[in-house]
């Protein structure tokens, strides 16, 4: 089934003027020119979508302008339809959606009135759907109550419908730079389904009894809920660091939610999950369209905070599916091969990072608990030297299998659970939705189980397209950097020189993580007056002559060739004025005299385990 919201056959492209042809050139991809009749909004220089005419002769008809090719929004905007996504929902789609939400909730199905309970959420400042929101008080008797309120949305998109079916086609929401292609349309997204402050919501809500970090009660119900309050993660960290003053009513809840997070990460610091140290790029758009600021976002105690809460509501949640055998989707994450863990081991064990001991044949289990150790030897390994975080923290996730969604209940290595599924996030996860209906049907609330015989295709396509959005996403966060360092660039001259890490090799170069974020490629063609190899465990380049290293996770100072905006792509040379043949200093790029530290291929975003 095509994606693109014009048909599989459209194509991005740049217009250009060749003699008396205006002529269409693809922008992301090797293609023909194709001449195209002059459009009344587009011209020379322009983004477009087109299509190839049927006839001979390499025409093409222009289906709309995208903008232009030197602003990053317009070429974020031109990926995304590249990439096959709609960008717009389908006008049947968006009515029906629209109904839906001005029908409201069915006044015939029971829920418990919580609008009572002080309720806030905590996402991201930039967000607009809020699927989750918490509410939490201390007991009498000791221990901790945690609400976790989720979006309804199985309340306003019923099984087989126009939205329903839209949405299990789209299967997530895709999120890049300054825009998203939703799963639902926004009439519901940002809307009837979004916990916004001050309006009553219908939403699902697990009940948890906390005796310290361990559930003694779980409940799950339908709920009406009103949040008091939209927080979001910078302010909740200066909340907690004592910089800003918690308001009343949500002040002793959060308080109480930040205690019962702090005994489930003391907990899952003890156990076998993985412990990985990842960041977020974060960007902002001026009204033009232009990049006008870049950063990351570290994962502080507020994103632990809602991590834990919704781990923990997803786990009792698959627990009571599977207990009660309702046909669903499991949050599937496979122990890792006795091979993987090995592998691992040797790349590690090659870099000088210590490693735990290991048998030669390992189960599955074992190798888990080989590779969880490893995590957090890499953790300590980089607390302690500072650098090469992101190349070994690669290296742990390629030793992983890829997560999945799965009726089976497989477990999830990388938390250490045996029953997990994704629940928290009906808003942009199709398999969250499909949850909701299980959980509900388990429950007495009103839904049909979801049907059995479709449960393994739905899984494998949600895997699918899981996948795909999360290739568009890196592939948009670089694109998004590129315009960021070009116009670093041109605003500070072109011969600055950048220090960065070696976050991974292969046989023609190495690939550079950049102060402030960039990412590039060094070719070893670059490194001239050596022959240059690379290690079975493919962690250090040596040079034949020289015996120099290049080793994963080495400090490095380079400087900037070129930057392919379009394609995300910086190229790296060695800093101009060394002498050939020097380690050190001709090829610019070397690390200095005993530095250490590494990981496998290019790195590429972990996803959050929140949902």
């Amino acid at each position: 089934m095509p994606l693109g919201g014009h048909g599989g056959d459209a194509i991005v492209a740049q217009l250009r003027q060749r003699g008396r042809n205006l002529t269409a050139e693809p922008f992301f991809s090797r293609g023909g020119r194709m001449i195209v009749e002059r459009a009344s909004k587009a011209r020379a220089g322009d983004l477009v979508l087109v299509r190839p005419s049927s006839r001979s002769g390499g025409h093409a008809k222009v289906l709309r302008r995208l903008g232009q090719p030197d602003v990053a929004a317009d070429v974020l905007e031109a990926l995304m339809l590249d990439r096959g996504l709609r960008r717009c929902f389908d006008p049947a789609v968006d009515r029906a959606a629209r109904t839906a939400r001005d029908g409201g909730p069915d006044p015939a199905v029971v829920r418990r009135d919580l609008t009572a309970l002080a309720t806030f959420t905590i996402d991201p400042a930039t967000a607009r759907d809020f699927d989750d929101a918490i509410s939490a008080e201390e007991l009498d008797g000791g221990g901790t109550r945690v609400w976790v309120h989720i979006a309804d949305v199985s309340a306003f998109v019923a099984p087989g419908s126009l939205v329903d079916r839209e949405a299990a086609r789209r299967a997530t929401s895709v999120y890049v730079p300054g825009r998203v292609e939703p799963m639902l349309p926004e009439a519901l997204s940002n809307d009837a389904c979004s916990l916004v402050p001050g309006e009553q919501r219908a939403a699902v809500t697990v009940e948890l009894d906390f005796d310290g970090s361990r559930v003694a009660r779980a409940a799950f119900y339908r709920s009406t809920i009103r949040s008091d309050a939209r927080l979001d993660y910078e302010r909740v960290d200066r909340l907690f660091a004592g910089a800003q003053s918690a308001q009343e009513p949500w002040s002793a809840p959060l308080a109480a939610a930040r205690a019962v997070s702090a005994a489930l990460h003391e907990r899952r610091m003890a156990q076998e999950a993985l412990e990985l140290q990842t960041s977020e790029p974060e960007f902002a758009f001026d009204a033009r369209g232009h990049v006008a600021a870049a950063g990351a976002s570290e994962q502080t105690e507020s994103h632990r905070l809602i991590e834990h809460l919704m781990i923990a509501a997803n786990e009792q949640v698959a627990r009571l599916l599977a207990d009660r055998g309702v046909p669903a989707l499991y949050r599937v994450h496979e122990k890792p091969d006795g091979e993987s863990a090995l592998r691992l081991i040797e790349q590690l064990d090659s870099l000088g990072v210590a490693t735990p001991p290991v048998s030669e044949h390992m189960t599955p289990s074992e190798a888990a608990e080989v590779v969880a150790a490893c995590s957090r030897m890499v953790g300590q390994h980089v607390r302690r030297t500072g650098h090469g975080r992101d190349a070994l923290t690669f290296l742990i996730l390629r030793s992983l299998k890829q997560a999945t969604y799965d009726p089976r209940n497989l477990g999830h290595a990388g938390l250490g659970l045996t029953h997990y599924c994704h629940f928290t996030s009906p808003i942009r996860r199709y398999p969250d939705l499909v949850c909701h209906r299980a959980l509900l049907s388990a429950v007495g609330g009103g839904e049909q189980p979801p049907k059995g015989h479709v449960m393994e295709a739905t899984g494998a396509w949600s895997s699918e397209r899981e996948r795909d959005a999360m290739q568009t996403e890196r592939l948009a966060d670089r694109v998004t950097r590129a315009f960021v360092l070009e116009r670093e660039l041109f605003e500070r001259g072109w011969d600055r020189q950048f220090d960065g890490e070696v976050t991974g090799l292969i046989g023609a170069g190495a690939f550079v993580r950049l102060q402030g974020g960039h990412e590039g490629m060094l070719p070893l063609r670059a490194l001239r007056g050596d022959w240059w190899e690379l290690n079975e465990q493919g962690t250090i380049l040596t040079g034949e002559r020289t015996g120099e290293t290049l080793r994963l996770g080495d400090p490095v100072r380079v400087r900037v060739e070129r930057v392919d905006t379009a394609r995300g792509r910086v190229d790296l040379g060695p800093v101009d004025g060394a002498g050939a043949g020097s380690p050190m200093d001709a090829r610019s790029a070397r690390p200095t005299a005993g530095s250490r530290s590494g990981a496998g291929s290019r790195p590429g975003r972990a996803s959050s385990p929140r949902g």
